[in-house]
């Protein structure tokens, strides 16, 4: 029971990523800050579902669960600035620009695409991806906090 416990919250994280990866690629919608923000806890669960799969212990699955919570808090920080309740981040990040002339950034500017934080591309049932990201996520953590108990009622 503990090791499908952690394959459904591993492999739950890998699913939700790889659907945000679809509604990037192929349904062309790029992805905000904040958005990428939501990913790297998935990826990370879905490693640490994989490591926890050969490492036995109750530590792996809480920090899976740990990594579902990150998530679901910035999709539910995501879904607050979809709805104005408050502002997002008004920074943003870029690459090295070395060796690039100033046309050739000038250019490279103008030619990514302007996606902000509290435009909502795509939603269903009136939750945006943000907030199903966050209930499913949820979701998930409560299954990584079952495994991790399950393991320690058999250890």
């Amino acid at each position: 029971m503990h090791r499908l416990l952690i394959l459904l919250a591993a492999g739950g994280s890998a699913t939700l990523l790889i659907a945000a990866l679809g509604f990037q690629y192929i349904g062309e919608m790029p992805p905000c800050k904040l958005c990428y923000w939501q990913r790297y806890p998935h990826a990370a669960a879905a490693g640490i579902g994989v490591l926890a799969m050969i490492i036995p212990g109750a530590l792996l699955p809480y920090l899976g669960a740990l990594a579902s919570l990150a998530t679901a808090g910035v999709g539910a920080y995501h879904t607050g600035v979809e709805r104005g309740w408050w502002e997002g981040p008004s920074t943003c990040t870029s690459g090295p620009v070395g060796g690039l002339s100033p046309e050739q950034l000038l250019e490279q500017i103008m030619a990514a695409p302007l996606v902000r934080c509290d435009d909502i591309p795509w939603e269903f049932l009136t939750l945006s991806m943000a907030s199903w990201n966050a209930l499913a996520s949820l979701g998930l953590t409560l299954l990584w906090i079952s495994a991790a108990n399950h393991n320690r009622k058999q250890g």
